[in-house]
């Protein structure tokens, strides 16, 4: 069965298994202790250091060893916002950072500090002149990821890390998505990580503070690693990933060409093969493993079941789901459809025949769901009113968008048609839907129920 959800998990890599294998044998004592067994624990745990912070390109006593790279984050972020609190409280983000940095964001409001959101492109991308206006004499932290884990485009890294140098502020960058294709361009001054997203096994993240960052470690203190990250460490697991992380970027570029190659069939095809489709993210400066788009009048987790039913594991950033109605944060601030949300990430090894296979079964599968939603191409009718307002009160994406698409031809060119929802996905999904099918989006206004959310017939 095809697995094309690498950028949740990627698969145990080879070289992963193997290290964890031999390590479990080697490496089970406490490495800080000084007879045999924990100095041969040692030399495994010092090695690995040695291997993983040449590949962040950091230096081995700047990088310490995680639980997760969830872990990773939060130490990092509550590490250097208590380091620098008498520079002050306030902590820049990017709108499209992973939760772990957001919920680190929520933390630090939530005790009194302020938090400023950078938004983003329709792509998903950061202006650098975007920091350097939220930056200010009491900002203590600036947070940017290296490669959006929902869209794959990459950030201007190294230019933003630039302005934060010339403010005074360190950057932290979540390089969870990016890490195994490459290290960090620029001058950052905290990283994270997360073995399981390379092929090592998971509980395994990785935190690399350079000197000179002033950082004070949260929580009750410990003496391993720096005092930073608590806890007797799970050895194996960090060989483990240490070995794979350098296995994979031996491979990387050969791989990362290949599977570009892939990718971009799939962005080219997609839009001819299925109608009504949006592909998100930016075209170039992106991951190479990765693709997201998004399909009108699809319901995504009936999409994603669909496809698993023919034998494709794939994920979504859509809000279409039983599970939550609200908007991914990524696509929400990057103000494109969100409805019917796919995300394709690719494996490394994996072989272009099941890249077309999956081609193959998707114009079926989104049929399908469409089909079972009432969805049809309606022809030319003659108009009945000037206006019209319908009641999607109750109505779950992506519904209110084909009950507008079906009211939008009983208006003559010029109308309008009012859609009252009490879903918060038709703020974003309304608007798309507009630019994608060339009408003009008049805006939104609060009703006793719901919101009313206008659109002007243009075609």
């Amino acid at each position: 069965m095809p697995y094309f959800d690498a950028a949740s998990a990627a698969p145990l890599h080879p070289v992963a298994r193997q290290a964890l294998l031999a390590s479990l044998d080697e490496g089970w004592a406490d490495p800080a202790r000084l007879y045999r067994e924990g100095r041969r624990a040692r030399l495994l745990l010092d090695a690995a250091r040695e291997a993983a912070a040449e590949a962040v390109g950091c230096r081995a006593d700047e990088l310490v060893f995680t639980p997760s790279g969830t872990h990773a984050v939060h130490a990092g972020v509550a590490g250097v916002l208590a380091g620098r609190r008498r520079v002050g409280d306030h902590l820049v983000v990017s709108a499209v950072e992973h939760s772990s940095v957001l919920h680190a964001a929520e933390v630090h409001a939530g005790r009194g500090g302020s938090v400023t959101e950078v938004p983003v492109d329709r792509f998903g991308a950061v202006a650098p002149a975007g920091y350097a206006d939220a930056l200010g004499t009491s900002t203590a932290l600036a947070c940017l990821q290296s490669a959006n884990h929902e869209v794959g485009t990459v950030q201007p890294v190294a230019e933003v890390a630039e302005v934060c140098g010339e403010a005074g502020v360190p950057l932290l960058v979540d390089a969870a998505q990016s890490l195994g294709w490459g290290p960090v361009e620029g001058a950052w001054s905290v990283l994270a990580a997360s073995a399981h997203k390379w092929g090592g096994p998971p509980g395994v993240g990785l935190l690399a503070i350079r000197k000179g960052v002033r950082f004070s470690p949260q929580g009750p203190a410990d003496e391993r690693e720096s005092g930073r990250s608590p806890g007797f460490v799970n050895l194996p697991a960090i060989v483990a990933a240490a070995a794979s992380l350098r296995a994979v970027r031996a491979e990387a570029e050969a791989e990362a060409a290949r599977l570009r190659i892939l990718v971009d069939r799939i962005r080219r095809r997609v839009v001819r093969l299925v109608p009504d489709v949006e592909v998100v993210g930016h075209p170039d400066t992106r991951l190479p493993h990765l693709v997201t788009f998004s399909c009108l009048y699809v319901d995504g987790e009936t999409l994603l079941h669909e496809l698993d039913r023919a034998g494709f594991s794939v994920n979504s950033g859509s809000s279409c789901t039983s599970s939550t109605l609200t908007p991914s944060h990524v696509l929400r601030a990057m103000g494109v459809l969100s409805e019917g949300n796919v995300r394709v990430s690719l494996p490394l090894g994996t072989p272009a025949e099941e890249v077309n296979a999956f081609l193959e079964v998707l114009p079926g599968a989104v049929a399908g769901v469409r089909e079972r939603l009432g969805v049809s191409v309606a022809a030319e009718v003659e108009p009945v009113a000037d206006s019209v307002e319908l009641d999607a009160l109750g109505l779950r994406c992506p519904q209110p968008v084909i009950e507008l698409a079906r009211a939008i031809l009983t208006v003559p060119v010029g109308g309008t048609v009012t859609v009252v929802s009490d879903d918060e996905v038709a703020r974003l999904d309304i608007p798309a839907w507009c630019g994608m099918r060339g009408h003009a989006y008049l805006g939104e206004s609060p009703r006793p129920a719901g919101v009313a959310y206008s659109v002007r017939r243009l075609l």
